[in-house]
């Protein structure tokens, strides 16, 4: 017999592969095993495809008693969401959650602790959510339920791979985020001049990361690179692994869907210990860390902080650990801690903002890949092709050189060394092309590189904002109860397009002078070797 299921809320598709269904429409289920939240099955009309499980009772084939007679007994299945996104993995509805860019090595002591959460692969948990957003629909006959039977005519988008559902962005703006939220995590917008933007830091600070150090462990039979890092606030050095900066990577992906958070330097299994890849990995660092430190909201987080002040307390390191992994301000509850402007926003405007936004970034990205081919090539050209030429060049005067003291005259002499000299500069210079890309065009291909993942970011960032909109436009008869919600989510979203512009202006304006000012000093260099030869020349005659 075909397994039945009754439908509890309507559900509009809106992809290849999904149907759409009516509430109290018996729906046949080819398998009771649900795909990630969904369920596959045919609809009254003989469509075939998928639907979220959460929306259907499975409807039994015994019957049971109740205060109302007799009823089939039905099994209400919970959905949940998982992520497989590379950027950006978001914790509304989600199960266990851990993001990360890879780690090193193995987890020191320091980090093992027996939270049933720790590195538990996303979506492999047999555990409930860690934080249990209600972006499920609940039980029948709730008040909740009523609340979500109606939020559900707004027209929900359960798509498991779109982000505006797994960022929190539907939840939050349909009603249903909830947490209590301090003033200590309030994150205030207000109007600046040029626009919505996050309040201004009252209390900058920076943050220096050393050369790292090789250490080791097990009696020296693991190693592993340690960087030292200093922050101005506090004037205390703690160390930190990559893996730790990957840790903290995760949680601030998680907790704060609609702020870019910069990407870090990749990782490498082989040759870990190389001096090349360690000064690479440094600088990547630093750009990092400078980009943490200048966001007036990621630098003052818990977490952020947390992983700037602790130091060799194990305990204390521990319990903030659990801390952050426990969040309950993640997802669609980030949201909750958004203080907006009095000050409605026009829709349409800011929807203006955004699709010009949004073709920024793309021709940005575009030319990001153009500028990084040109330099990588024009540095190339100058270690490898512009050295041996230059070389070539020098050795060839120095074998005129060599050719003219076979004259052995008196008077030919100077010549001879004046030639011989220049070829000596020649082969300097070549050296200096060699050595000049890493003085200033690498530097240029580290800040291309940040930005890259700043790009990366953003088609989510902006996907959560349009989903949010799209909501508002659907729902006429409910503009006015989301278009609160949606102003909060379309201030965050403006507010972190300010700061991404301000901070590109900085970090490109002061890249690019110093650029200059290493390609003028270069070749001032060259034309300093260049008049010395020329003086030998004078001095002979």
């Amino acid at each position: 017999m075909a397994l039945k299921a009754k439908v509890l809320y309507d559900f509009h598709s809106e992809n290849p592969g999904e149907i759409s269904i009516a509430e109290n429409e018996v729906v046949t289920l080819f398998s009771e095993e649900e795909l990630e939240g969904w369920l596959e099955g045919e609809n009254s009309r003989g469509e075939a495809g998928l639907f979220p499980a959460s929306y259907v009772e499975i409807i039994r084939d015994h019957i049971t008693s109740n205060n109302n007679g007799f009823s089939l007994t039905q099994t209400k299945v919970q959905t949940s969401y998982t992520s497989s996104q590379p950027h950006r993995g978001f914790g509304a509805g989600s199960s266990s959650f851990h993001t990360s860019q890879g780690s090193d090595d193995d987890w020191d002591d320091e980090w093992d602790d027996s939270s049933p959460v720790a590195n538990v692969p996303q979506g492999l948990s047999s555990s409930p959510p860690l934080h249990p957003v209600a972006t499920s629909l609940p039980g029948r006959g709730s008040s909740q339920q009523q609340q979500a039977k109606s939020s559900a005519t707004v027209g929900r988008n359960l798509n498991r791979f779109s982000t505006f559902v797994k960022s929190g962005g539907e939840a939050f703006l349909l009603g249903e985020a909830s947490a209590f939220v301090k003033d200590g995590d309030r994150i205030c917008v207000v109007m600046g001049k040029h626009g919505p933007e996050w309040q201004e830091d009252p209390y900058p600070f920076t943050c220096t990361i050393d050369d790292p150090t090789k250490q080791t462990k097990f009696k020296g039979m693991k190693s592993y690179m340690s960087y030292g890092l200093t922050p101005t606030h506090t004037n205390v050095q703690v160390n930190r692994r990559y893996k730790h900066f990957d840790w903290l990577y995760g949680r601030l992906v998680e907790r704060f869907p609609v702020i870019s958070v910069p990407h870090l330097p990749e990782k490498q299994a082989t040759g870990r210990f190389e001096e090349d890849f360690l000064s690479k990995r440094r600088k990547g660092l630093i750009w990092w860390m400078n980009h943490m430190t200048s966001h007036p909201v990621l630098a003052h987080c818990d977490v952020f902080q947390h992983f700037l002040t602790c130091g060799a307390d194990e305990k204390a390191w521990k319990q903030g650990k659990r801390k952050a992994e426990r969040d309950e301000l993640v997802g669609a509850n980030f949201f909750l801690t958004i203080s907006p402007p009095s000050v409605p926003l026009d829709l349409q405007e800011v929807e203006s903002k955004i699709e010009g936004f949004k073709t920024f970034t793309k021709k940005m990205d575009e030319n990001i890949i153009v500028v990084n081919t040109s330099i990588n090539e024009f540095g190339r050209k100058q270690i490898s092709g512009f050295k041996k030429e230059y070389q070539k060049v020098g050795q060839s005067f120095k074998l005129l050189a060599q050719a003219f003291e076979l004259d052995q005259q008196v008077f030919s002499v100077g010549l001879n060394k004046a030639i011989s000299y220049t070829g000596e500069s020649y082969e300097a210079i070549g050296e200096y092309f060699a050595d000049q890309p890493r003085q200033d065009l690498d530097l240029i291909s580290d800040l291309l590189d940040i930005y890259k993942g700043h790009l990366a970011n953003f088609p989510d960032i902006i996907h959560v904002q349009k989903g949010a909109l799209t909501k508002v436009k659907d729902c006429p008869k409910k503009e006015g109860e989301l278009h609160d919600r949606c102003n909060i989510i379309s201030f965050a979203t403006l507010a972190e397009i300010q700061h991404f512009h301000r901070t590109r202006v900085r970090d490109f304006r002061s890249q690019m002078q110093y650029h200059l000012r290493q390609q003028i000093s270069f070749f001032q260099k060259i034309t300093a070797k260049l008049e010395d030869a020329l003086q030998i020349y004078d001095d002979d005659q």
